[in-house]
């Protein structure tokens, strides 16, 4: 449910701001008071305006349509400036019950979400893109702007969970339960600005008429942003690079200040990473960051070679798939060098590429393949952001290496639980004709026993389960053949390990009995030990006259406890005694044992003359000696004032 403050605060919030665009480079930010008014407009603010950080990692990817893109912020907010913030946004909520008291409220934190996208759709980005010849400055730029639909916003810590200034909210409007903490607090927070799920883009701008494929030159005013890191990814445009960059105080080059890093990715994106800082002090002095891009080849490019770690033409880069896209290679990064990023490029057959057949490296160089049959072979080489291949093409057969069943017994589909071992059938494809394969059961860090056996035809393999808890379990390993990239393996049938329930045993005595007396006659010692055939923790609970207790002593497998009778004589219960003991372990297996207890100085006799006890299982009984006259009398009195507050 939405808070009552977000519906009241959306007819309240207007904050003004002196404000610096890039089109009035003069004018630098700075923060300024908070007006209410009729609706929400946080026209002129910057992200550095509200949430006053420490340091700020700022992520913009533009998407291939030059005309959208998705930011994403992450601020960290400690001591002192954790206090500001939440003073900013307790002020944001003048006029409302509840609001700019200099408390922050759980309501208010969730007005926050709610509304602050609204809120950020007015701010500015500070960001600009204009094409055409490098400008620094005094034209028109295409200004990116925030896209509230596309905009979610979220904290850690805004309103510390149980914190020792804690209190309820005092506005008679608070949703139940609301919990508010003084402004003043300094416990560490963070502020993200994030792209709505779903959507996928946050920010906008007029579409670049040649989308990136001719020179421009994106611009950033970083005035105010005291310490932050900028990082932009451009979309595929071959060619694309940067020509200059610079950090520019007042249009003044500072050439002291590190220019940004660029790097090309290895699925052929450009990214830029830009640390960014405004010393303090400096207001009102301006600072830009100005970064031209252009299409035009450099003078020189070296072309990429293959590393002496890259697979051989002619190496099997197996799959585990016939349909689908799989990770195939996290080392694909080291295959070739080229000092302007490159990228793997596989040529398939027609008939394959009709199939579906492709490969594609991410980011991070990790090499995915798109399987669309058995196997298919490709002609592949290293290829540079400005179109340099390598001199040697490759080919390169990627395919299904084995095939798994399980079980091998028939049993059906539907039928994932096992016991102590997986039973399963090994059928190696045609495509190596000597498979070895090392696998285990695994569960997150447990590992069964490794079996390793060669394939060459149809194989039968049992994993031991031994180590492995109750629950779902994998089949990890790896393949290896002559010829072929090492194929790391984990395969999830959705199996899950059968619990076995622990087991319980309990001590006699010389005589046969299960329960030793105190000389009081008042408690009891039973012990015994309780085993986990799965080697899961045990847990321990004993039922006597309608109480409980946990209170074992446990030394490895062997555990005692001590009982008081005090619960049945208060209850009136009558000698014997029937206990339960329950173990259950981590899985929630259980374990019930039953027994009866016979108080050795009850003494009680039946209407025949017969002592009771006679009737007795001597296997359940805890009978022992009589205790001596002194205990004998201890109890008698005992019972004598109980008999006595009963009559009362």
């Amino acid at each position: 449910m939405i808070p009552v403050l977000v519906m009241l605060l959306l007819a309240i919030l207007t904050p003004t701001i002196e404000t610096s665009t890039l089109e009035n480079e003069d004018q630098a930010q700075s923060t300024s008071g908070r007006q209410g008014s009729l609706d929400v407009d946080c026209s002129g603010y910057t992200f550095e305006d509200l949430f006053e950080y420490d340091f700020a990692l700022f992520n913009l990817d533009i998407n291939d349509d030059w005309a959208t893109g998705a930011m994403e912020a992450q601020a960290w907010v400690n001591g002192s400036k954790s206090a500001a913030v939440r003073d900013n946004l307790d002020g944001l909520f003048e006029g409302v019950p509840g609001g700019d008291d200099d408390w922050m409220s759980t309501d208010e934190r969730e007005a926050v979400r709610s509304i602050g996208p609204k809120c950020i759709a007015d701010m500015e980005t500070r960001l600009g893109i204009r094409e055409g010849i490098s400008h620094r400055g005094g034209v028109d730029w295409n200004d990116l702007e925030f896209v509230e639909d596309g905009i979610a916003l979220d904290e850690v810590n805004l309103v510390p969970e149980g914190h020792s200034q804690e209190r309820s909210c005092n506005s008679a409007l608070s949703d139940p339960g609301c919990k508010e903490v003084p402004v003043t607090i300094t416990d560490d927070l963070e502020i993200h600005l994030l792209t709505k799920a779903g959507e996928n883009n946050n920010v906008r701008f007029d579409q670049l008429p040649n989308q990136g494929s001719s020179d421009f030159t994106l611009a950033m005013n970083i005035t105010n942003i005291t310490d932050a890191r900028l990082v932009l990814t451009f979309p595929v445009e071959q060619g694309l690079r940067v020509a200059d960059m610079g950090f520019y105080d007042d249009g003044e080059l500072q050439e002291e200040l590190a220019s940004p890093m660029s790097e090309f990715l290895p699925d052929g994106r450009l990214r830029i990473v830009a640390d960014v800082d405004y010393p303090l002090g400096s207001y009102p002095m301006v600072r830009n960051l100005f970064i031209d891009f252009t299409t035009t080849a450099p003078f020189t490019n070296e072309v990429p070679v293959w590393s002496s770690t890259a697979p051989a033409g002619g190496t099997i880069i197996p799959l585990g798939i016939t349909n689908g896209e799989e990770l195939a290679s996290t080392e694909a990064e080291m295959w070739v060098i080229d000092e302007s990023g490159w990228n793997l490029r596989c040529n398939f057959t027609s008939a394959d590429e009709a199939n579906g057949w492709s490969v594609r490296m991410d980011e991070d160089a990790s090499l995915f393949v798109t399987a669309g049959g058995t196997s298919a072979t490709a002609q592949c080489a290293g290829v540079d952001a400005f179109g340099a291949e390598t001199v040697e093409h490759r080919n390169y057969t990627f395919g299904k290496v084995f095939t798994v069943v399980y079980p091998s017994t028939g049993m059906p589909e539907i039928s994932r639980t096992v016991g102590d071992e997986i039973s399963m059938t090994w059928y190696p494809t045609s495509l190596v004709t000597s498979l070895t394969v090392t696998a285990h059961a695994h569960q997150d860090s447990n590992m069964g026993p490794s079996v390793t056996q060669i394939l060459e035809s149809q194989t039968e393999t049992n994993l031991s389960l031994t180590g492995i808890s109750p629950g779902p379990v994998t089949i990890m390993g790896t393949a290896t053949a002559s010829g072929m990239l090492d194929y790391n393996f984990v395969l999830d049938y959705d199996l899950v390990k059968r619990n076995t329930p622990p087991t319980i045993s309990i001590e006699t005595n010389l005589q046969g009995q299960q329960a030793e007396w105190n000389l009081d006659g008042l408690k009891f010692t039973l012990s015994g030990n309780v085993i986990d055939p799965d080697g899961q923790d045990v847990t321990l609970m004993l039922w006597i006259c309608d109480g409980t207790t946990t209170n074992f002593d446990r030394q490895n497998l062997a555990w005692e406890i001590q009982v008081s009778i005090a619960n049945c004589i208060q209850n009136d219960v009558q000698s014997p005694y029937d206990i339960v003991i329950k173990a259950t372990d981590e899985s929630g297996g259980e374990t019930t044992r039953l027994l009866q207890v016979v108080d050795p100085n009850a003494g009680a006799v039946d209407d025949s003359g017969n002592d009771a006890s006679d009737d007795d299982d001597s296997e359940s009984s805890g009978i022992l000696p009589a205790p001596g006259l002194i205990a004998t009398l201890l109890i008698g009195l005992v019972a004598a004032g109980w008999v006595s507050r009963r009559q009362d």
